[in-house]
């Protein structure tokens, strides 16, 4: 069984929360354990909360006002992307390093990676913007009504 979805949300703070939340409840939905399911939607937020802060149109002043997340469960994968409108990375792609303990930034992309099993960080082609996706695969609670076969 597949599901997926996608989201275009406000950058605003209070849209984070939100799409962690049907994240979480698509997945106990499903039957996906528990612990896949909460680091899935850390990483998600940390990568809501970038788009959120960096995710504006350079060329409108930073003010771009949507991104969009998108998230497949198929087979034994769940694939996450959030893409934003932003300036993007820059070239090339970042390298993502642990930051300092005392650094009040800079540590959402580290995350990601440290739960998620493959992560790609790039640009969108084209006009501009960042885009982080990442994979991990699913464990499934016994008797999970969607479980894949």
């Amino acid at each position: 069984m597949s599901i997926w979805w996608s989201l275009h949300l406000r950058r605003e703070a209070a849209s984070v929360p939100l799409a962690r939340r049907l994240l979480l409840g698509t997945m106990e939905t499903a039957g996906v354990d528990p612990d896949i399911s909460y680091d899935l939607s850390v990483a998600l937020s940390e990568a809501c909360a970038n788009a959120v802060e960096h995710g504006g149109d350079a060329e409108q002043g930073g003010t771009s006002e949507a991104y969009r997340v998108t998230a497949y469960l198929d087979g034994e994968k769940c694939r996450i992307e959030v893409a934003d409108s932003g300036p993007g990375f820059g070239r090339p792609a970042p390298v993502v390093r642990r930051a300092s303990s005392e650094a009040e930034h800079g540590r959402g992309l580290c995350l990601i990676q440290e739960l998620a099993d493959h992560v790609h960080i790039g640009n969108k082609p084209g006009r501009g913007g960042a885009v982080v996706s990442f994979d991990k695969i699913l464990k499934w609670k016994k008797d999970a009504p969607l479980m894949a076969v």
